[in-house]
């Protein structure tokens, strides 16, 4: 049959999601992900002219990731690497040795030092049975202080009473692990009932480390004062019912030489992160007055190095400051703030004067300020991995990028475009979110949607660059990405607007999100997708029992019972974001569990859990995953191994994830009618 010419024509086509399609060329590629690499702490010589940094990079023979400790001059030129295996390098005080950390003997992360102009293999510092972290040094460079879990004596003599029941040579069952601890385990860590976090000192040529704090109490990261003979830290209260304690820490100084410890700070509240003044006269640090909300943001303040003269800086700014960094002046503190999905370097004068050194839709983490003013840092935006920068803090608009560490991976890659957008929810609330297009995007298509919502739930997502969305939409996924109410990096308010009512009016926003993605016309309505993790998952699971529009869903590491969550995840502070105990009243935990709207899920629903996970642990996923095949719903429990709260702490399952999320949404895509229009 022959068309008269300027007829339209109406083609009927069936479009699908398909996971197993071939990608093109010029995408980005799961196999990308295994050369990926990202820096991590650049720090400046004392002298300004070089830089040490981490580089992190996949170890695909041995499904894990590695770091190598790098040195370039200042202006980027001469990158090399100084340490194969080594992470978290800091210059000693005359910038001639660097201190990390990295395997070693007898077991785990030991710390090192190295000289840098100096050929020959670094010195091994500690030779500890338990792993130090948070290093810092003292002024003059003879010692370096830093944290370790000390076992503690759990005072149970059973144990010896059992040995003499014993035959010679038998082989009995392992003693049981006994616990006393209201907090016994975290998640990433496993049980630690069986010790403290203490302050050490160790000698920076080597030596036996000196443990400086003492009590059954977990210590702070340390800040050495100039004279090289205190340490200031955090803590909570030094109580005999310390474990009680709810959002109270203090804090402390400890004399180096004695052990005697003060407390500084008094009030109802946390007070953390405290940091010396180069003259050594005052200590910046953060907290708030107690409350029960469930989010507030933190204040900065300074008080005399007594502890003594304590005063807020950041009174008018409704944002949390950290980390905290002393101008080489004494004249403020220098600290990152997020605000509305970006993060810049911001200034508080003694005075109390605050102001925005920095600005831009990015990410900006400044890891260290020189003597002469001059900031280095990491800096992501939707478009660039992290890299390294520099900038001087009176000139911040000069900013230079001086590494590009994944530039052989991206190039000939189209990344897609990713836009902000803003959208007005249930009680006129404005929402911010973000989508992600596929590299070959074009307004006169549909598209198959996916929802991603993060955990948390205080927490932000933001414009960094992020691997696992851009290589969704690599495979022709439009992603969308909001921060409902209950996110961090909107002020107090906000953060605390889910108080007593999680889930709740964040579904709304996040509904909300979708109909403002959906207003655009180049949503295929009929291939909707949801996933997220943690309070993601939370979320996933609430949404597919108030309604039918997604065409599947994912719930990965969720709480689907908040009853039995409360008991069961690492720490007992979950019993408070209710505003009874359960045993009092179970109404509202009842009412705010997912589990409970099971009996309305019509979409089918995977879960994606690690089998280690102690933060919303396997029998959440079980729980939920029994009621749906009871129920005939489509679902799959996928169980990672190896894998703490998440499905992606290991390169390979980062690689599961992505996949298995694609196979399921494809599995359960619909075949969509939708009409071009051709003319000839």
């Amino acid at each position: 049959m022959r068309l008269a010419a300027g007829c339209a024509v109406v083609a009927v086509l069936l479009v699908t999601p398909s996971l197993h399609a071939q990608a093109p060329s010029d995408r980005l590629t799961l196999n990308d992900y295994l050369e990926w690499e990202s820096v991590q702490s650049p720090q400046l010589s004392p002298d300004g002219e070089r830089i040490v940094f981490g580089r992190r990079w996949v170890d695909k023979l041995n499904d894990r990731f590695e770091s190598s400790v790098w040195v370039m001059e200042a202006d980027g030129s001469r990158p090399r690497a100084l340490i194969i295996d080594g992470s978290s390098p800091l210059w000693s005080p005359d910038g001639s040795r660097i201190a990390y950390t990295a395997s070693g003997q007898p077991s785990g992360q030991q710390i090192f030092v190295k000289y840098v102009d100096v050929d020959g293999p670094a010195t091994q510092v500690t030779r500890t049975t338990e792993s130090p972290s948070d290093l810092v040094w003292s002024l003059d460079g003879s010692a370096l202080a830093f944290r370790m879990r000390v076992p503690a004596n759990a005072g149970w003599k059973v144990e010896g009473q059992v040995s003499q029941f014993r035959p010679k040579d038998a082989k009995w069952t392992e003693a049981p692990r006994v616990v006393e601890k209201l907090s016994y385990r975290r998640d990433r860590v496993g049980f630690t009932a069986d010790g403290y976090m203490h302050i050490f000192i160790v000698p920076a040529d080597g030596g036996t480390p000196r443990q400086v704090t003492s009590g059954d109490f977990d210590h702070g990261a340390p800040s050495f004062t100039p004279d090289g003979r205190t340490l200031i830290f955090s803590g909570g209260p030094r109580t005999e019912d310390a474990e009680y304690a709810w959002r109270e820490s203090d804090v402390y100084a400890v004399d180096i030489g004695t052990g005697v410890i003060r407390q500084l700070t008094t009030r109802s509240g946390p007070d953390n992160n405290p940091v010396v003044s180069p003259d050594g006269r005052m200590i910046a640090y953060t907290g708030y007055d107690m409350t029960t909300d469930t989010w507030v943001d933190s204040r900065l303040h300074v008080m005399n190095i007594d502890g003594t003269g304590s005063r807020v800086l950041t009174e008018s700014l409704d944002r949390s400051p950290n980390p905290l960094e002393w101008a080489p002046d004494n004249s403020g503190i220098y600290f990152t703030v997020q605000d509305r999905g970006s993060q810049n370097l911001y200034f508080a004068s003694t005075r109390g004067d605050v102001r925005e050194v920095t600005r831009g839709a990015h990410m900006l983490s400044v890891t260290d300020i020189s003597r002469n003013g001059i900031a280095v840092g990491t800096l992501s935006a939707p478009d660039l991995p992290g890299d390294i920068v520099t900038f001087d803090v009176r000139r911040p608009d000069a900013m230079r990028q001086i590494t590009n560490v994944n530039a052989d991976v991206l190039m000939g890659k189209r990344l897609g475009a990713v836009e902000e957008i803003w959208y007005t929810s249930a009680d006129g609330l404005e929402i911010q979110g973000w989508i992600v297009k596929p590299p070959d995007f074009t307004a006169a298509r549909k598209y198959p949607l996916m929802l991603s919502i993060h955990g948390g739930p205080h927490s932000m997502y933001n414009v960094g660059f992020n691997f696992g969305w851009q290589e969704h939409a690599a495979n022709g996924y439009i992603v969308l990405y909001t921060n409902p109410r209950g996110s961090t990096g909107y002020g107090s308010a906000f953060g605390n607007a889910i108080k007593n009512a999680y889930p709740g009016k964040d579904y709304d926003d996040l509904m909300a999100g979708v109909d403002a993605v959906i207003a655009t016309g180049y949503i295929d309505t009929d291939n909707m997708f949801v996933y997220g993790c943690s309070g993601g998952g939370v979320l996933t699971s609430w949404i597919v029992g108030q309604t039918d529009r997604f065409a599947a869903a994912s719930a990965n590491c969720p709480v689907t019972n908040w009853l039995s969550f409360v008991g069961t995840t690492d720490g007992a502070t979950w019993y408070r974001n209710f505003e009874r105990y359960p045993w009092e009243d179970p109404a509202e935990h009842l009412r705010r569990s997912p589990l409970m709207y099971v009996g309305n899920v019509k979409t089918p629903t995977m879960l994606m859990t690690g089998v280690n996970d102690l933060r919303t642990p396997m029998p959440q996923t079980e729980e939920y995953y029994q009621a749906l095949k009871v129920l005939k719903v489509p679902t799959a429990m996928v169980r990672f191994n190896d894998e703490w709260h998440g499905t992606s702490s290991k390169p390979s399952n980062f690689i599961r994830t992505q996949l298995y999320l694609r196979d399921w949404f494809t599995k359960h895509s619909r075949p969509t009618a939708t009409t071009t229009d051709a003319t000839n």
